[in-house]
């Protein structure tokens, strides 16, 4: 019987997930009675915005809502994309062929290399990153090839770095601004060099846009679709989960190449059956109505930004200040592995982070710290790490 369940090759081949020892570690931790601050997982730790809710509860009372959605998403819901999107970076897009719902932009993500990646084809993967770029690969039966998010280079890819063999082959890249787990940000100049690139050699470009509405100091994060020509190489990844603390309720859309946006809708027709109604109701109250709950998140945010970098810094640690994201990408202190540092802070500090290189081998060396938790939460963590005298 041994052989009846083995595994398929796809999943034999997944990394191992990135969470699962840190969460056996911190059960271990937790059952020795240790008070655990998580600033581990990217989950927002503030409620879904009052008026988000209550257009929830009306639109799942309506039995029109209760049938099986539109797969490409509510005419309105795209729509409203649209608007936003034309509002908020200046995009035009037609809601009929340039946006497609999701549920979640993992979800789009996750599913987009189905469309384009045949077995053995490349695609260009930033390394640290979001594990699903590399998962997403490895399920189409593609090939990643991974390309160093590094300090020297600001944690943006060097494009001319990549070897002729590999772009020969390339056939879709990934890139993610500002950045999950490096909270690095890029500007235009960089997004039009990505284009003239993507034209260059024939790759569709993927666009994880999730942490545009997550800046400070006044910052607002560019779309990849401003620039000119990006239409015609690309298409970007947006959820409401980070700007609307919605990470729960699963809804996210997809926008740009209508040929890419239509090959998504494509594969997903044929596996989901598309975002609850009810659903994509709230959405459009969402990005239709007051943006000041976002603005009031970004002040929290800001605020425990610049509580934990100033005191991390005070306890010798070396970290930037991000621009946006709710992350902190912070080197480990000299002799320490990121695997060590990690446990030790669990251990004695009964602080969670997330180590570096779980996100990919250029990580090692650093740590991420999700400002997820209540000021008085990390101020209390900054108390402890001090308190190890690392």
């Amino acid at each position: 019987m041994g052989d009846f369940f083995e595994r398929a090759e796809r999943l034999k081949k997944l990394p191992p997930y990135l969470f699962k020892a840190i969460d056996e570690k911190k059960a271990e931790v937790k059952a020795k009675g240790v008070d655990i601050i998580d600033l581990g997982v990217g989950d927002p730790d503030l409620p879904t915005p009052p008026h988000i809710v209550e257009e929830m509860k009306r639109a799942a009372e309506d039995p029109a809502n209760h049938r099986y959605p539109s797969y490409s998403g509510m005419r309105e819901f795209r729509e409203v994309v649209a608007e936003w999107y034309e509002k908020r970076f200046g995009v035009s897009l037609d809601p009929d062929q340039e946006v497609v719902s999701l549920i979640g932009s993992k979800e789009g993500i996750a599913h987009f290399p189905l469309a384009f990646v045949n077995p053995g084809d490349v695609v260009l993967v930033p390394s640290p990153s979001y594990p699903v770029y590399h998962i997403s690969t490895l399920f189409a039966g593609g090939r990643s090839y991974f390309m160093p998010l590094t300090e020297e280079k600001d944690f943006l890819p060097d494009l001319d770095a990549l070897p002729a063999d590999v772009l020969d082959k390339a056939r879709v890249m990934f890139i993610n601004y500002p950045n999950n787990p490096t909270s690095a940000v890029a500007d235009l100049g960089f997004f039009e060099r990505v284009v003239r690139f993507a034209k260059k050699h024939g790759i569709i470009v993927c666009h994880d846009a999730a942490y545009t509405e997550m800046a400070f100091d006044g910052y607002k994060p560019p779309s990849f679709l401003e620039v000119d020509g990006a239409k015609d190489v690309g298409i970007e990844f947006h959820s409401l989960s980070k700007t609307y603390n919605m990470t729960g309720w699963r809804i996210g859309f997809a926008v740009g190449n209508k040929e890419a946006v239509g090959a998504l809708g494509a594969v997903k027709s044929n596996i989901d059956s598309g975002v609850f109604q009810a659903v994509q109701v709230a959405g459009i109250r969402a990005l239709r109505g007051s943006q000041d709950c976002v603005e009031q998140m970004r002040r929290i945010y800001q605020e425990r930004r610049d509580l934990m970098v100033a005191g991390l810094s005070e306890a010798g640690f070396d970290l930037r200040m991000p621009m946006a994201t709710f992350y902190l990408w912070v080197k480990t202190p000299e002799g320490y592995s990121s695997a060590e540092i990690t446990t030790r802070l669990l251990e004695e500090a009964g602080v969670v982070v997330t180590p570096g290189n779980g996100f990919g081998e250029p990580g090692e060396g650093y740590f991420r710290i999700a400002l997820t938790q209540d000021k008085s939460r990390l101020a209390e963590a900054i108390e402890r790490i001090k308190a190890m005298h690392l």
